[in-house]
């Protein structure tokens, strides 16, 4: 009996200790001090009026009252280490059981361009809502755990029944939740994600951390070869990932040696379906460690100074390709360069460009000048603005990579006289679905037409997509749903194979007025 009262005593003299400390103690202090005075006199009245704050002050009633958390939050840099823990526990409970675990990791494309675009309040707000998703669409005992960089581990909880093929149907779920429309502060917003897992009986050491690097690897090569794309892990991935020091001291290498070249991306017309030109995109074929990736070695090359060189090394090449499609008399009109900040800040830019399309024989109109609209929107320098002009003078034609991302104005895009923009795939992603897209498009081509301005989308995956964005009258498309980048010496055949298809397919028309 004694011990079944003792918690409620506690309680009643927690309740007590809390009505006589608390804020609502100092209630009753009129009220006393009148009393003391009519039982007292004026003795009484002024030892109450000083002795009751004094006590109240001294039993805490003035602190700010401590609240218990009731479980333990984990803080950003302790979420690898909460990710390890749960894969550590699903191991050694797969490994009691007989049952099977394994790690998927998931990474948001294009983050930084959504930051830029939503702000990070948004940007937050989705981060949540995909966590959300992710939870809902896997089973109780899975472990879904946010991590820094837009990521996201899912230690899963051990089952029966865990091969390749229910792993690979598990992380297209994710992807599904991950890729629905999503409606936020009345905007649509349009994500897509990269997945990496490796099982536990892959698992290429024994602990959980081997584990977790294994699944990050394959998430490396999804990246890579994305956007939404799904990889698992397997062993010529092991030595994917080099540490950052190493890969910083090969670049230079690489670069001279010819390891870091371009791969080409058509491009073709909507009114047509002809090849319009390609782009070149920087690619660094590895002899170890296979293709890794341009975000990856790009701020490697930017950190140390060798952009421009890189840009040099890719424009020649793009040049050189050029040349070698007339020789094989095949009609390619151009080739798009991207040219960095730091390209664009060199004052002999001009000349250097001058003097290769000389070497070339090349007309300056088969050669674009791919600048990010984030360079444009930022930039007040004129030398940039004195570049880009110049190059537009000589003939050159100039895209405004990214459209939509960097909240360019229409004055400089004016300024730095672009001729076409390109539009961001976060506009083009379901665009044949969303009405909202639709309208979003619709509007930049208005824009673009107004402005007599050429159009080109990117990232554009799907037959809808092509479709839709030919009917709305956009000049251009460029994605993987055409063909995904490629090195030149697989171009020769794509490009005759996609000219034999020409004859047969029917010609895209746009939608009247």
């Amino acid at each position: 009996m004694r011990h079944s009262l003792k918690p409620t005593l506690q309680r009643a003299r927690r309740l007590l200790g809390q009505v006589l400390t608390g804020p609502q103690a100092l209630a009753f202090v009129p009220a006393m001090t009148l009393a003391a005075f009519w039982f007292g006199g004026e003795a009484w009245l002024l030892l109450a009026a000083l002795g009751l704050p004094i006590i109240h002050a001294a039993t805490g009633g003035f602190s700010a009252p401590r609240i218990e958390p009731e479980h333990d939050i984990p803080l950003p840099e302790d979420t690898l280490l909460a990710l390890d823990r749960a894969l550590h526990a699903a191991i050694e409970t797969a490994d009691r059981s007989g049952r099977a675990t394994g790690c998927i990791m998931l990474a948001v494309d294009d983050l930084p361009d959504i930051l830029a675009r939503y702000g990070p309040g948004a940007t937050e707000a989705m981060m949540l809502n995909l966590s959300a998703r992710m939870t809902s669409s896997l089973r109780e005992g899975d472990r879904v755990i946010r991590l820094p960089g837009g990521e996201f581990g899912v230690a899963l909880a051990p089952m029966r029944h865990l091969d390749l093929e229910t792993a690979i149907q598990m992380a297209g779920r994710l992807q599904l939740a991950v890729e629905e429309p999503m409606s936020l502060d009345a905007t649509t917003i349009f994500v897509s994600c990269s997945v990496g897992f490796c099982l536990a009986t892959r698992n290429p050491g024994n602990s959980s951390t081997d584990l977790l690097e294994a699944a990050r690897a394959a998430l490396l090569d999804a990246q890579q070869n994305g956007p939404s794309a799904i990889r698992a892990y397997n062993v010529r991935m092991r030595h994917a990932r080099n540490p950052h020091g190493e890969l910083a001291d090969e670049a230079a290498t690489a670069l001279e040696s010819g390891q870091i070249v371009p791969w080409f991306q058509p491009q073709i017309s909507t009114n047509t379906g002809r090849i319009t030109g390609f782009e070149a995109l920087a690619r660094w074929q590895h002899p170890e460690r296979g293709l890794i990736s341009p975000a990856e070695f790009l701020p490697l090359m930017e950190e140390s100074g060798q952009i421009e060189r890189l840009g040099e090394v890719m424009l020649y090449r793009a040049l050189t390709a050029l040349r070698a499609w007339d020789t094989a008399g095949l009609e390619i009109p151009r080739v798009g360069v991207n040219f960095a900040s730091d390209d664009l800040h060199n004052p002999k830019l001009i000349d250097k460009i001058r003097w290769e399309l000389d070497r070339f024989d090349l007309p300056a109109a088969r050669l674009s000048i791919e600048v990010l609209e984030t360079v444009v929107a930022a930039t007040p320098d004129d030398t940039v603005s004195r570049n880009i002009n110049g190059l537009a003078k000589l003939g050159c034609g100039i895209d405004l990579d990214d459209f939509g991302t960097g909240h360019a104005s229409i004055s400089s895009i004016r300024r730095f006289a672009v001729g076409r923009i390109k539009i961001d795939r976060s506009f083009v992603m379901k665009v044949d679905r969303d009405p909202e897209q639709q309208r979003m498009v619709n509007a930049i081509l208005t824009m673009a037409e107004r402005l007599n301005l050429d159009t080109l989308a990117e990232g554009v995956e799907t037959l809808g997509e092509h479709a839709m964005l030919a009917q709305l009258g956009c000049g251009h498309v460029q994605g993987f749903g055409i063909a995904r980048p490629m090195p030149f010496d697989q171009t020769l055949d794509w490009i005759r194979t996609h000219n034999a298809k020409l004859q047969e397919a029917p010609i895209i028309g746009r939608s009247a007025g």
